[in-house]
Formats: C-alpha cells, structure tokens, sequence
C-alpha cells in the first residue's frame, strides 16, 4: 500500500472570513498533532489589512486549554509547532500565494471554499482550487457554513463516518492510506470508512485494506452518477470527510473540473481531502 509521507509543513490562506476561521482551526489541529510548521498568508489588495485581523493563535490555544491565560508567545512554540503569519500585496491572491508556494512548498494545504462559485471570499473570484492546483499538496477543502470535524470551541476531533470513493484511476490506493494515518496519528476511536465504487461490480479494482482497531472497513459498490452517488452515501451516512486521490494537472481537479471531484466538492456539505495518485 502506498505510504502517505509526514505532515511538516501547512499553508492556509486566509481571507479574514468566517469560513477562513472554520479553516483554520482545522490547520491548526493537524499542525499540532503532527507537530508541523504552519504559515497564514493574507494577501491584501487595498493596504487595509492588519496584523491584529489573523485569528488569534494563543488565544485559540488558551481557549483548547493547551495553554494558560495570558501566556507568552514563546508557550506556542513549545507546544511543537512553529506559526508564521504573513500580508502580502497583490491584486491577485491566486498568484501571490502560488509565489509564495513555489518559494515555501508545503506538504498540505488547509482553505475554506465557497461550493457553488468554487471560490474564497477575496473578490468572489475563483481562489481555492487553482491554489490547490498549483501547489501539488495534499488538500483539506473546508466548505464554507460546515463546521468540518474539529471544534472551533475546545479543538475536539469529530471523525467517525469517513468515504473514500474508488475507481480504476486515478488508484485509490494513497487515499486509503492517507485514512489509515489519519486514524492512527489522532488515534481515532472505533468508527466506519466506506469504500465506494460507483460503477459495475466488475471494474471493482482490487483494495488492500488496513487493519485499524475498532475501525469498520466497507465496500460498497452502487450505479448511477458518480457524483450523485458519491454525495448521497455522503448525506445518508452522515459522513464526515471524504478522502479523494487526484491525478494532478490531468485529474479530477484540472481536466475533469466540473464533473466528478469538483461537483463532488460542491454537493457534499462535509470537508473534502485531496490527494495526488502515487
């Protein structure tokens, strides 16, 4: 089974939204459980943006009771990770945090998304997924109004339904492995991870599946529309996170836009991982 390499670094883009604040809770937890790095980027086009705007990373910390009242910025780092924050100038965010990815490349990106316009809040332009595009990096897509799995109000992890759509290509095989560290490194409680293929039971490709403790592992085979298929199992079993394998410039994301990964990523009102096939 293909092995998904450690998390050392995240980047989340931050348009001062509330979505954006949902986002980056999220990449916060995962920089702390991995003990990563993790850079904030503001692009401001107007010179109105404010250091005191980033969302408070202490006081989020101090809220989780990691940290005590009033500590000292020092205590983040001794927590195991390391915060940058950063404004940047730019009418385009697109571009200004692809430059800044292709200086500092990260092994996840972490954004809040606007489902049906496929964008941030930063002009109402498409933001997030040419981001994603460019930068190569595994992806968590936070739509915007989904809590997602980690509590804004003391950091609890809610993963118990996870989905992991399969077929012949791009290889399911990194996303299913992505789950299994998942599990492992936030040491999950017993929950259920659903494979689904949505097609004839013939083109069923062959799954190596992990044995995790407690964990439910299913295959489940239904026809019909991929993505409709994909964001019903999603709805009925109340899942809450759907774990995809891309195939970069030429997968889901890119030659497919508008069909299966990124209508899958507009319908369904769960957080969304991307990640590029081996």
């Amino acid at each position: 089974m293909s092995r998904v390499r450690r998390i050392s670094s995240i980047f989340h883009p931050s348009d001062f939204s509330e979505g954006s604040e949902v986002a980056f809770v999220h990449a916060l937890k995962i920089a702390l459980v991995a003990k990563a790095s993790l850079t904030m980027l503001h692009v401001d086009q107007g010179n109105e943006a404010d250091w005191s705007d980033f969302p408070g990373v202490r006081s989020t910390l101090e809220r989780w009771g990691l940290l005590p009242r009033n500590s000292a910025k020092r205590a983040v780092t001794d927590l195991g990770i390391d915060v940058q924050k950063i404004i940047a100038t730019s009418q385009s965010p697109v571009r200004a945090s692809i430059n800044f990815l292709d200086q500092h490349p990260a092994d996840m990106v972490v954004l809040a998304v606007h489902q049906y316009e496929g964008s941030m809040r930063w002009q109402h332009k498409r933001v997030a997924e040419p981001i994603a595009h460019a930068s190569g990096a595994m992806t968590l897509y936070l739509p915007y109004g989904v809590p997602g799995f980690v509590s804004r109000e003391d950091g609890a992890i809610s993963l118990r339904n996870i989905l992991v759509p399969v077929a012949p290509r791009p290889r399911a095989g990194p996303a299913i492995a992505a789950v299994a560290r998942i599990i492992e490194s936030l040491q999950l409680p017993p929950g259920k991870v659903r494979l689904l293929h949505v097609g004839n039971s013939d083109d069923m490709p062959p799954l190596q599946v992990p044995a995790e403790p407690g964990w439910d592992w299913s295959v489940h085979v239904q026809e019909g529309d991929p993505v409709e298929m994909i964001a019903l199992t999603a709805d009925t079993a109340k899942c809450d996170l759907i774990v995809m394998t891309t195939e970069g410039p030429h997968g889901f994301l890119d030659a497919l836009r508008g069909n299966t990964a990124a209508r899958v990523l507009r319908a369904c009102r769960c957080p969304v991982l991307t990640l590029h096939a081996a």
